[in-house]
């Protein structure tokens, strides 16, 4: 089995999985409400502010980010996020040879997407559903670097030629808080991310110059509040 199959099947493995995080406590709540009504419970209050990391799993493979969160009112949050991962051209292949190693067809340079977006996040369903569960819409835009790396060098080595490029773009996506800690936060977000490349394009593949950049993550938030 090549390793784009295997990586397809880990990606829509984790989706699953996370949906079915995210489902839970809406089976658990109406299950709730088919018996007598409880007295309805003062709504959780949160600190304002949180910062922490992001673990970012994508088609194009793993990235890592910070955050910092400011809630504005009980409904609305405003953010800021840094990430670091890898892009990679739709038209990419991937096989393994006999000896292990993993060989790209045509691959020119390895090309990595810094972005720093500014965005707000909205609440979801807050008087419906328990404060253990708070599912949010959130949307973002930022400026973008784009690193490209020789493929043929060797990966760290790879950097000393490094160039770079710029492009404008952000991310819309769906999400969730969980847990009623006021001191940590844990959460996941689906984002779709799209940049448009200012400086004309990057060629991950010989002669297939991209002038624009998206791709899914599945991101799992890990954070401190205070």
């Amino acid at each position: 089995m090549s390793k784009e199959i295997k990586s397809g099947l880990a990606i829509k493995s984790l989706i699953i999985i996370s949906l079915l995080a995210i489902a839970l406590p809406f089976a658990s709540i109406y299950a709730q409400g088919i018996g007598e009504l409880a007295p309805p419970k003062p709504a959780e209050v949160f600190p304002p502010n949180t910062w922490g990391m992001d673990i970012m799993f994508g088609d194009a493979g793993f990235g890592l980010g910070s955050f910092y969160r400011r809630e504005i009112t009980t409904n609305w949050t405003a953010f800021a996020d840094l990430s670091f991962s890898e892009t990679k051209d739709d038209r990419e292949f991937e096989y393994i040879d006999f000896f292990g190693n993993v060989i790209t067809i045509g691959k020119k340079n390895r090309v990595f997407q810094v972005p720093l977006n500014f965005g707000v996040q909205f609440r979801l369903f807050e008087n419906s559903i328990a404060d253990n569960l708070r599912p949010f819409l959130c949307g973002a835009a930022g400026p973008t670097i784009l690193v490209s790396t020789p493929y043929q060098e060797e990966f760290f080595n790879s950097f000393a030629y490094a160039q770079t490029d710029y492009a404008v773009g952000g991310y819309v996506g769906l999400g969730a808080n969980f847990g009623l800690d006021k001191s940590s936060l844990v959460g996941i977000t689906f984002k779709y991310y799209y940049s448009k490349i200012l400086s004309g394009g990057v060629e991950s593949l010989f002669g297939k110059e991209k002038t624009e950049i998206q791709g899914f993550f599945i991101t799992l938030n890990l954070g401190m509040m205070y």
